[in-house]
């Protein structure tokens, strides 16, 4: 947006002086000590960001959060078949911890505290719904054995990839692509007690996404909202730069299941 400079009192002062240089009178000082009129300086730049365009804001503030040494990101997707929740902290070191929600119970811990192995924790009802094709007395002792405790696991396991995939920093932000085009500048908003910037972009089928870019001090990402299409929801960055608490479980807490 180009912003015109505000015109001060003298440049019309003198622009009248021009115009009327045929007149009787002379306009303005005339003495050899007269100082010339400045040019008014150009306005700076309105908005937290200045010129930069949405895109570049955008790319701006996933670069920020993608080098940043850790965060917590609140994850809440209304997807058609299973609306998933997570509440995840992680750090460039691999380290991770929180947990997932799958439907309306069926709640995962998760802890991984090195790149060797990964802990989960499964309550009631994702342990019964992964016996559920077993008889009643397997289920009873299935739960029976695996409620409250850590089941341990290589991270190389093909069986938790899909789970760490929710440690993957950069393939959690990877929805947003460098450089793309149309993202429109919003107004100025407040996330959770943060001055925020929102900035949109149009998607196709009605979908859009709408980022909130910190607009003091770092310029992380506070909050991605996406609305419409298959998977609409909302993640949310925060606790950026704290270290995360994943701590390996006491071994007397810690179940190591045979295939």
């Amino acid at each position: 947006m180009h912003v015109h400079p505000r015109t001060r009192p003298a440049a019309v002062a003198a622009v009248l002086c021009a115009a009327l240089a045929l007149g009787a009178t002379a306009c303005g000082p005339t003495s050899d000590d007269a100082k010339p009129t400045k040019p008014a300086k150009p306005a700076e730049p309105a908005g937290p960001f200045g010129d930069l365009t949405g895109s570049q804001i955008v790319d701006k503030a996933f670069a920020a959060t993608r080098s940043a040494k850790s965060l917590t990101v609140d994850v809440d997707l209304k997807t058609a078949v299973d609306p998933t929740k997570a509440y995840l902290s992680l750090d460039s070191q691999g380290r991770c911890a929180g947990t997932l929600t799958m439907g309306v119970d069926r709640t995962t811990e998760l802890i991984k505290a090195d790149d060797k192995n990964v802990y989960l924790r499964f309550d009631e009802a994702f342990l019964r719904e992964q016996v559920k094709d077993e008889s009643k007395e397997v289920q009873d002792a299935t739960v029976k054995e695996l409620r409250g405790r850590w089941m341990k696991t290589p991270a190389s396991d093909p069986d938790s990839k899909d789970i760490l995939a929710l440690c993957d920093r950069d393939g959690l932000l990877s929805g947003f692509e460098q450089g793309a085009s149309g993202i429109v500048k919003g107004k100025e908003t407040t996330i959770d007690g943060q001055s925020a910037l929102a900035l949109t972009e149009p998607g196709e089928g009605g979908e859009t996404s709408t980022v909130y870019v910190a607009t003091k001090g770092t310029p992380y990402v506070l909050r991605i909202v996406t609305k419409g299409g298959d998977e609409p929801g909302t993640l949310a960055f925060s606790q950026y730069g704290k270290p995360v608490a994943a701590k390996v479980p006491a071994a007397k807490d810690v179940v190591v299941v045979e295939d």
